[in-house]
């Protein structure tokens, strides 16, 4: 039998899935504090340990504060909206967004956000590209000493790349052509520089190892689960997943033909398998949040783990999906500590009886709990074994 242990580093806790790979199923799953504090590789060692070893291991984090992404777009409602939308896509906690030329106090913002990269788009391949050269050069005299993916205008690229010189990493135009959004070659750019640059610059680890092991930020590595559970579905799928202090909401939809060229098209794009992660939401240091924006949202006063899971669950799916028609999703899927231990009905059951929140939730879905944790087992696996992870997918869809 030929095994591997996937491991979720994150800021709390260090989950490990043992993994058959022959027979696409769970062997054991265990989770132990995250050892941020010293060396995580000590809190990773146990975990590997407590679920017996394997012949592989791959690893995800998002301990440190995961990937932290400032966009410098050009219109606010149109490229920098689609390089917003790519950001999250990518696994990435989206801390600036700015449009428009940079000045000087538009530099000072994007330094003030502490970002791990900074995306840079602006205009369609062989539209308009003085903004994007203009933003170009302005970073590039700021010396902010921060990776750049290039993923705007193609027709410019190569001004740009000689101004940014050695930090910057070139990728495909986000928004080839208005209403055109396509996420893939950025976001394989964002997750390069994220595993060459920003996991040893967190500085979890004293040596090389823990940066040679990770293969994805955690954000990134669910995703691609729930990419693949929507093509063994066959249909659309929503996940929400409720933690402490952040509660993220993943979308694998059908594309919609109307959507995609009638009047209902987005001038940003439409993107068909995505992720919005709200930071003020969550059960435990993210209580206060969760109260405040269930107030706004005009929801009954959270009381409890399982209502602050429900309101957080809720407002999430509302600003994920406002405006949008989701009757059709067929599986919808909680994960989070408070859905693994019993609250997986009520949370759930909140977010589809929620009629006035802008959105149309679904109408005849089935609703599951990812209690053994392996959506990000799964993509960790699907660029390597992708039969295996359609296997262990296929059990909880």
């Amino acid at each position: 039998m030929t095994t591997a242990v996937c491991v979720d580093v994150g800021s709390t806790y260090t989950k490990a899935a043992k993994i058959d790979l022959d027979g696409a199923e769970l062997i054991r799953r265990t989770e132990v504090p995250t050892t941020a504090a010293t060396d995580v590789l000590e809190g990773l060692d146990a975990a590997v340990d407590a679920v017996g070893g394997g012949d592989s291991v791959h690893v995800c984090s998002s301990a440190g504060g995961g990937l932290r992404l400032a966009v410098v777009g050009y219109e606010r409602l149109v490229t920098a909206e689609a390089g917003y939308r790519v950001g999250l896509s990518a696994g990435a906690q989206v801390v600036h967004v700015s449009a428009g030329p940079l000045t000087g106090p538009g530099v000072a913002a994007v330094r003030a956000a502490r970002p791990d990269v900074i995306l840079l788009v602006g205009g369609t391949d062989g539209g308009d590209a003085e903004v994007l050269v203009h933003n170009a050069r302005r970073l590039a005299n700021a010396r902010i000493r921060l990776p750049v993916v290039v993923a705007g205008n193609a027709d410019a690229s190569g001004e740009v790349l000689a101004l940014l010189g050695e930090r910057a990493v070139a990728a495909g135009n986000v928004l080839p052509r208005i209403g055109v959004l396509d996420p893939m070659p950025a976001r394989a750019a964002i997750r390069d520089v994220f595993l060459r640059h920003v996991i040893g610059g967190k500085r979890l680890s004293r040596g090389r190892r823990f940066a040679s092991l990770v293969r994805a930020a955690t954000p990134d590595a669910v995703l691609a689960g729930v990419e693949v559970l929507a093509d063994v579905t066959g249909g659309g799928v929503l996940v929400v997943d409720v933690g402490g202090a952040t509660t993220d909401v993943y979308s694998a939809l059908v594309p919609d033909a109307e959507a995609q060229t009638g009047p209902r098209r987005d001038v940003a794009g439409t993107l068909w398998r995505s992720r919005t992660v709200e930071g003020d939401l969550g059960v435990a240091v993210g209580a206060d949040g969760t109260r405040a924006a269930a107030a706004a949202e005009r929801l009954a006063a959270p009381d409890g783990d399982r209502g602050l899971a429900a309101a957080a669950a809720v407002v999430a799916m509302r600003r994920h999906a406002r405006g949008r028609d989701l009757r059709e999703v067929g599986l919808v899927v909680g994960s989070g500590g408070v859905l693994r231990h019993g609250g997986g009905t009520h949370v759930l059951g909140a977010v589809l009886a929620d009629v006035a929140g802008g959105w149309a939730p679904p109408e005849r879905a089935k609703l599951v709990v990812d209690s053994t944790y392996v959506l990000a087992a799964a993509g960790l696996l699907a660029g390597g074994h992708p039969q295996v992870a359609a296997g262990l997918l296929a059990r909880i869809g």
